[in-house]
């Protein structure tokens, strides 16, 4: 840390907890940065000279008399085209073993972009996801989250996804990751792309949990200097935001705020709120899509941190293990994309809704058909024929290794259909049967 002349430094704290330091000091702004005995600190209470702040890496081993310097400035990030291929921990230092960038330096918490410079989203992201292309259609600027269960493979097929989508840049925000998982993600990047279109900024479990509040903004920063000053398509994936909600209970509980749901702080919806509105669509063609992680406890959807996302979302992704085909799927009935009806049939082919729809009905009467067999019930040669469907369905559209571009996933479902069942029964308009049922 440069000290600068001038700068007001203290040495006399009145409180310290695992997260949190207090002491009395004059001309301090909210979020602003500071170093405690040298480790990185920020504004986040103020009560008249009262100021708390957090400690990133932890209390340990502060004293009463340890020595506290403002820099009269929020947490910054040096951005140029040089953040391409590199990999950096909560404070934008590289972790790659090559040198620091340089470049502007930009402020970490900016805020969301103003309503006017929005347009309506009306760009097509193909994941290569059968599961999402398919049923779930992400567009550009949109903000949705995959609900998962923590010994699900939700990273793995974050992975999967960034090296199939048609974006201009990738940046990953890893929260709370294993070592293993992050050199999965440098290592499945590295040999597929070379890195070229990758940025990642890394916590690990080996670092703070305090350090993870710092890992979605400085994501989002890159990825708005990439949309605003490049014009480029950038995909944000931030995993796991489980972890980074913990972590604001941790600073907000040592902060003696009284807990609202599930001991997650108050804000909480704020807080989320203030990430995920960055997804955006720019008119002049940049935009920010938002690709996130929400571990379950349980598989509760009712707790406080994926309950608050799927409020600011727009949809969910659920994974789930079929039985049917072993394979993780991802659920039709559980997942949603809100802005589907933006690109389906429009920057798809035309068939893609009725597509779409008659499949999810053929799967929703497999289910039915699934209770009358387990019940003892007789099965009806539909029922027979709805089953053996869902199953084709779940290996070739559903399963998360399926990768296909979207016209292939819509000529499989099709096959699909053919295989199983009658035109009728299948309740799609005649004009696209007549055109993409083939002869027998």
């Amino acid at each position: 840390m440069e000290k600068r002349a001038f700068q007001k430094i203290y040495c006399k704290l009145t409180n310290i907890t695992k997260a949190t330091i207090t002491l009395e000091a004059e001309g301090v702004g909210y979020k602003e940065l500071a170093y405690v005995d040298g480790r990185a600190a920020q504004v986040v209470k103020m009560i008249g000279s009262k100021v708390t702040l957090q400690v990133f890496s932890g209390t340990d081993g502060l004293s009463t008399d340890s020595e506290v310097v403002f820099t009269g400035e929020q947490p910054m990030l040096k951005v140029s085209e040089h953040l391409s291929g590199r990999f950096f921990n909560a404070y934008g230092k590289p972790i790659d073993g090559l040198p620091e960038i340089t470049g502007e330096e930009r402020p970490i918490e900016s805020p969301s972009v103003n309503p006017v410079r929005r347009v309506q989203p009306n760009q097509l992201i193909a994941t290569g996801v059968a599961g999402i292309d398919l049923n779930n259609t992400l567009v550009s600027g949109q903000k949705i989250p995959f609900f998962a269960d923590p010994d699900q493979p939700y990273n793995q097929i974050m992975a999967m996804i960034a090296l199939r989508a048609k974006v201009d840049k990738i940046i990953l925000g890893g929260m709370g990751l294993t070592w293993d998982d992050y050199l999965f993600f440098k290592n499945s990047f590295e040999q597929d792309h070379g890195l070229s279109k990758i940025i990642g900024f890394i916590n690990t479990t080996e670092d703070s949990p305090v350090e993870r509040l710092l890992i979605p903004d400085m994501a989002l920063t890159a990825a708005e200097y990439f949309a605003t000053e490049k014009n480029e398509k950038v995909l944000v994936l931030l995993t796991d935001m489980t972890q980074y909600c913990n972590s604001l209970s941790i600073v907000s509980n040592r902060m003696d705020q009284i807990p609202s749901k599930d001991s997650m702080p108050g804000s909480l919806y704020s807080d989320l709120a203030r990430l995920y509105e960055k997804a955006v669509q720019f008119p002049d063609g940049g935009n920010i899509t938002i690709l996130a992680v929400t571990t379950l406890s349980g598989s509760d959807i009712t707790h406080a941190i994926p309950d608050n996302t799927g409020y600011i979302t727009e949809g969910q992704l659920f994974l789930r293990k079929s039985t049917d085909v072993n394979k993780v799927i991802i659920d039709p009935f559980r997942s949603l994309s809100r802005l589907k009806q933006l690109v389906i049939g429009k920057t798809t082919r035309e068939d893609h809704p009725q597509v779409m729809n008659a499949a999810i009905r053929l799967y929703a009467d497999a289910a039915n058909s699934r209770t009358k067999m387990e019940n003892g019930f007789d099965l009806t040669d539909y029922d027979k024929r709805v089953l053996r469907f869902s199953e084709d369905y779940s290996r070739d559209i559903l399963a998360v290794d399926v990768n296909l571009e979207v016209d292939e996933m819509l000529d499989t479902t099709w096959d699909l259909f053919q295989r199983n069942l009658t035109k009728d029964e299948v309740g799609i308009k005649q004009e696209f049967v007549d055109r993409f049922w083939k002869k027998d």
